[in-house]
């Protein structure tokens, strides 16, 4: 597919999305927003793509909302922004039904921060950083960190990085829990391609399952859980990975799982 302010590059099960304005530190204007969004709904349609991986050309992770872009726009409402533009990248990214990969490559502010939470995996450079800047312009959290910033790193800590701005670097931001390995920047591709090559390989369906179960299992009490869990277990059962898996185990060799 062809963008102008995104990549798009498959390979194999693979899809990797790049944000792809490096001389904004990949900062988000309408055009880059709206060209994640197509890209999202694509690999979601895609078969062949078992895995995604979200990154960012050039020193940056994404900065957020690109200020000059807007600079000189009268009356903009920043709610219809909101709406039309980064919470579909959201949803989508928390619907998609397969695992989403950050390669956290540099800094990820604002709703570039948001961007990389709502991913499945964080793996961070040792040269990462997040940090939520929305406070220094005066405005709030936005694209779902108000979300996904509590329940990664507790009240305390999410009222602190949110009302001061505080900058997170990426080995304490592993120690908190919002990020699941650090690596150095010569190992960062290395190491995402360990996670990659599991989940090209793994039972993407009942990933996806247990995906859908854990964003569920926020606003859900324990009875609630207990029937989706069965729910979903009953999907799983009647898939043919489900059926590789047991025949793999029977046969002593390892599952040659499709994603179905």
């Amino acid at each position: 597919m062809d963008f102008n302010s995104i990549k798009y590059e498959k390979q194999g099960k693979r899809l990797t999305i790049s944000l792809n304005r490096p001389d904004v530190f990949n900062a988000f204007n309408d055009e880059q927003s709206y060209e994640l969004q197509a890209a999202l709904k694509a690999a979601k349609k895609d078969p062949e793509v078992r895995v995604i991986v979200l990154t960012g050309k050039g020193k940056a992770f994404c900065s957020g909302q690109d200020l000059k872009a807007i600079a000189g726009a009268e009356k903009r409402s920043l709610s219809d922004s909101l709406y039309k533009r980064y919470n579909p990248i959201i949803r989508s990214m928390r619907n998609m039904p397969k695992p989403i990969v950050c390669r956290l490559n540099g800094v990820a502010a604002g709703a570039g921060c948001s961007l990389a939470l709502a991913c499945d995996i964080i793996v961070a450079s040792e040269r990462a950083s997040l940090i939520e800047v929305f406070v220094n312009v005066g405005l709030v959290l936005d694209s779902g960190s108000s979300y996904f910033l509590p329940r990664l790193v507790g009240s305390a800590r999410a009222f602190e990085m949110s009302t001061m701005g505080t900058k997170v670097k990426a080995q304490q931001a592993f120690e908190w829990g919002m990020v699941n390995r650090v690596c150095s920047e010569e190992d960062l591709d290395k190491t995402v391609d360990e996670y990659c090559n599991y989940y090209e390989n793994a039972p993407t369906k009942a990933i996806a399952l247990m995906k859908s179960m854990l964003n569920r299992s926020g606003t859900s009490d324990l009875e609630e859980m207990l029937q989706y869990e069965a729910y979903c277990q009953e999907i799983a059962g009647n898939s043919a990975d489900y059926k590789e898996g047991v025949a793999a185990f029977n046969e002593k060799r390892p599952p040659e799982f499709k994603g179905e």
